[in-house]
C-alpha cells in the first residue's frame, strides 16, 4: 500500500510494539521520584531488554548458493 510507506506507517507500528514490550517487561510506570533517577531507571530497563533481545535473537550466517 502506497500510502503507507510515503508516510511511514511501519515505524509507528515498531515503536508501539517496542513500547509495548518494554511495559510488559519492565513495567508500566516509573518507580523512581526524580528526574535524573528516572532516566537511570529507563537507561536500565533499556539495557536490559537489549540484553534480553539479543540472546533471543539467531546468529545466522549468509551461505553461498552452490553452483550446479
Amino acid at each position: 500500500m502506497k500510502w503507507q510507506i510515503s508516510n511511514g506507517y511501519g515505524k509507528r507500528s515498531l515503536v508501539e510494539t517496542a513500547m509495548g514490550r518494554y511495559k510488559s517487561t519492565i513495567g508500566r510506570r516509573l518507580r523512581a521520584r526524580s528526574l535524573p533517577v528516572q532516566k537511570t531507571e529507563v537507561a536500565i530497563g533499556c539495557a536490559v531488554l537489549n540484553r534480553m533481545l539479543a540472546c533471543a535473537r539467531p546468529k545466522s550466517a549468509r551461505r553461498k548458493a552452490a553452483t550446479a
